[in-house]
């Protein structure tokens, strides 16, 4: 007797076959069909002629050998059989018929290789291919809790795994980020909170050295109690920085007109205060927008500041309200540009300024958080910031996002 394999096993084992071996028993199996059909439908097209000439009658002459008298000799040695004259419609058919097997031969190749490109690409890579798609757009969106699972053993199924294993170390190492990045935030706040008591003793002495009588001990109380005060504000910064790194938006719907006014007239105030000139231009083309203005107006009071600091005798601002098209989605919001005409940003600067604690001014007020505070706002906003130098001076471009409640 046989051994008989179970139908699901040469099924496994197929499903498991590399994907060269695939594609060749495909390819073969369908040229073999396509040659069964070629010599199926010569065949056929044979029989047909058969029957349409056999449906005429034919008229027969036998022909005999004589002597030199004329005499029949023997009872014949040939037969010719001579048909009427066909239809229109039998002799068309009779064309078709014999044309036809000279067709079905390129014919029947192209369809067996364009059927064993569709079932090897249903069967062998449609569900991969879509498996992979699906779990890099999760990725993008930093979603990886999910897991791929393909169980062909092939060249696509070792794909899936390696996918597989990328997200699952992806997973690892996004949580161990976000665990350092909690831990230091806690280590930040606990700093500056544990911080801030001796900063008071040692202020509170200060006071008491600078009303000392000697001269010597005054001066050193001084310098001691600007560098503790520059302490404090340290401190301050790296709280402040934990609160805007946990904010979150509130969304509330305004009137564009209304938010715009209110940019214009502080950007008139503090240009007016440095005595610099501002040139604001707004183009309200959406009467409405869903945004948070305490966020919107502490990016822009950041980066006026920023403007006025390095500008020589203007600054321009200019406002509108943009579509962002991406492959994911299509967003519109505000966005705005601050421009001054001073030296613009360093090689450096260009590379490190939206880095918390980046400055090149040393011993300044600044501990280099403006514009990564900006950066963290607006990304929060769903929306980006972006630093460049333009012909004269330098820019810097924020997008908040509309949101749609």
């Amino acid at each position: 007797m046989g051994v008989r394999v179970p139908m699901g096993k040469i099924k496994q084992i197929f499903k498991n076959l590399s994907l060269r071996k695939s594609i060749a028993v495909y390819i073969t199996f369908f040229a073999l069909a396509a040659l069964g059909l070629s010599i199926a439908t010569s065949g056929i097209c044979r029989i047909a002629v058969d029957h349409i000439q056999d449906s005429y009658e034919v008229s027969k002459k036998q022909y005999y050998l004589t002597d030199e008298h004329g005499q029949q000799l023997g009872g014949g040695v040939g037969i010719i059989q001579e048909r009427v004259d066909y239809s229109p419609r039998d002799e068309m058919l009779l064309k078709v018929f014999d044309k036809l097997p000279l067709f079905a031969v390129p014919i029947y190749s192209a369809l067996s290789v364009l059927l064993a490109a569709m079932l090897f690409y249903r069967n062998k890579l449609k569900q991969p291919l879509a498996l992979l798609t699906e779990a890099s757009e999760k990725i993008s969106d930093n979603d990886l809790d999910f897991t791929l699972q393909y169980t062909n053993d092939d060249e696509m199924g070792r794909l899936c795994l390696s996918f597989e294993t990328m997200r699952a170390a992806l997973s690892r190492n996004y949580s161990e980020m976000w665990r350092q990045m909690e831990e230091r935030k806690r280590l930040n706040a606990a700093f500056a909170h544990d911080l801030r008591t001796p900063l008071t003793v040692l202020k509170g002495y200060g006071e008491m050295l600078q009303c000392s009588g000697d001269a010597g001990t005054r001066e050193t109380a001084a310098v001691m109690s600007g560098h503790i005060k520059r302490l404090e504000r340290y401190a301050e910064s790296m709280s402040q920085l934990v609160r805007i790194e946990d904010a979150a938006p509130q969304y509330r719907d305004l009137k564009t007109a209304d938010l715009l006014e209110v940019l214009e007239n502080t950007a008139e105030v503090v240009c007016s205060r440095h005595r610099l000139r501002l040139d604001f231009d707004k183009q309200i083309v959406k009467e409405r927008l869903c945004v948070d203005e305490e966020m919107i107006s502490q990016v822009f009071d950041n980066l006026l500041a920023n403007a006025c600091r390095y500008a020589k005798e203007v600054v321009k601002i200019s406002a509108e309200i943009s579509t962002e098209i991406s492959p994911e989605c299509t967003k519109d919001g505000l966005l705005l540009c601050v421009r001054d005409d001073g030296e613009g940003f360093s090689g450096e600067s260009l590379k490190n300024a939206l880095n918390p604690y980046y400055t090149e001014e040393k011993h300044s007020e600044h501990f280099g958080l403006g514009l990564y505070i900006c950066k963290i706002l607006a990304e929060h906003h769903n929306g980006w910031l972006q630093i460049k130098n333009e012909n004269i001076g330098a820019s810097v471009t924020v997008f908040f996002e509309n949101h749609v409640l």
